[in-house]
């Protein structure tokens, strides 16, 4: 007989990982305010922002936080996978049809994002990628992250030995990404076009990342992460990291440094397609590794643990967190909302940003000591679980 079905109960959150997903959600936005307030898919950033903070600006989200985050939110999705069938097996549940209702949800909740909100949704990649990773998830621990790193690391390299080549035999005017027409169009339609203009553009966005030349990169970028998260988790990385410090420690420090290497390539060699996917698609997921291990080695000293207790409340409430950023700034840049769209910089977008977040952190904190879960988390985990879960506090 089958114990009741319940969520994961306060007592048994690990805090660290609330603090990580409350970090990712802050450089994701910090990423995302770019491609909200102007064509970033489609222009060069440093001849469309020109001004020095603009430049200085980006050029510290391009080192320490782009492709940094989402790759940290990958792998705290695979360890979320981990946690939830180990909890699942200790109470006898069936964990393949909680994960396809959890999975399946997450999937409809990412294409009404994408088709009506922002074209830059990831819930649909980790929804899709979230159902291959349960053909992996009976794998032991250390299987799952050598699989992981195996699989990150051989398709990766070979891209980038097929991008060397190709930028050492087509012209580099032909490789360039950039298309000045194309953000023309764009910035006339968020900026003046109808919802349904909008939700057009808005597709052909989508459309531009995700296609099907996209995907195997895509593909290889993710999906990897998933069972390194996933991997940790079945290692109990997070659980007991006490057991392993020293070894973390030195984990932390390799990745940091090496990840800085990988991201500072462009500005120390000459940039081009290569170089920058390089810096990316390296230098971004081991920087994300090193900040993860910081905030499981800091979250010990009693000083670091209270300033970064904020992070936790929006980590809570994260899928909330993510797609209210995403309804906030595309009422404030869209032509239904304020009309802001190309008119502010990057500089500008990134104080937007904190000014946001820091509301976002004190309504998270206000939430969370009333409320179990956020409003799309209590949905996530009712259809999850199939019951009601209790979400109000008692006073």
């Amino acid at each position: 007989m089958h114990k009741p079905v319940s969520p994961v109960l306060e007592k048994d959150r690990i805090i660290s990982l609330d603090i990580m997903r409350g970090f990712a959600i802050l450089g994701i936005f910090l990423v995302n305010m770019l491609s909200f307030h102007s064509p970033f898919l489609y222009l060069d950033p440093f001849e469309w922002w020109n001004s020095p903070a603009d430049k200085s600006t980006y050029v510290f989200i391009d080192i320490f936080v782009q492709a940094s985050f989402y790759p940290l939110f990958s792998m705290l999705f695979g360890y979320g996978l981990v946690i939830l069938r180990d909890r699942a097996i200790a109470k006898g549940l069936p964990f393949r049809g909680m994960a396809a209702r959890r999975l399946s949800l997450l999937l409809l909740i990412g294409i009404i994002h994408a088709l009506l909100i922002w074209h830059g949704d990831i819930l649909i990649n980790y929804a899709i990628f979230g159902f291959i990773f349960l053909l992996f998830i009976k794998l032991s621990g250390k299987n799952m992250l050598l699989t992981g790193i195996l699989l990150y690391i051989i398709p990766n390299l070979l891209f980038a030995l097929l991008f060397i080549v190709t930028v050492l035999f087509v012209p580099a005017e032909e490789l360039s990404i950039y298309d000045p027409a194309a953000a023309k169009v764009s910035l006339q339609v968020y900026q003046n076009g109808s919802f349904a203009e909008i939700t057009a553009q808005r597709m052909e966005d989508w459309y531009l990342v995700n296609n099907l030349a996209s995907l195997p990169i895509m593909f290889a970028s993710i999906f990897p992460l998933f069972l390194i998260g996933g991997g940790a988790a079945k290692l109990k990385w997070l659980e007991e990291p006490a057991k392993g410090r020293g070894f973390l420690r030195k984990l932390m420090i390799g990745s940091l440094a090496a990840g800085l290497v990988f991201k500072l390539l462009p500005y120390l060699l000459e940039g081009n397609l290569a170089v920058d996917f390089l810096q990316d698609i390296f230098g971004g997921p081991l920087l994300a590794i090193g900040y993860g291990l910081a905030i499981v080695l800091a979250i010990n000293n009693g000083t670091i643990s209270k300033m970064l207790m904020p992070l936790s409340y929006v980590g809570k409430l994260s899928l909330s967190n993510y797609l209210l950023q995403s309804i906030i700034s595309t009422l404030i840049f869209y032509s239904y909302g304020l009309g802001f769209y190309g008119e502010i910089s990057a500089f500008g977008g990134t104080i937007l940003v904190i000014f946001i977040f820091a509301l976002q952190v004190m309504g998270s904190g206000y939430w969370v000591s009333r409320y179990y879960y956020g409003p799309v988390e209590w949905l996530w985990r009712s259809f999850t679980y199939l019951k009601l879960p209790n979400w109000r506090r008692r006073a």
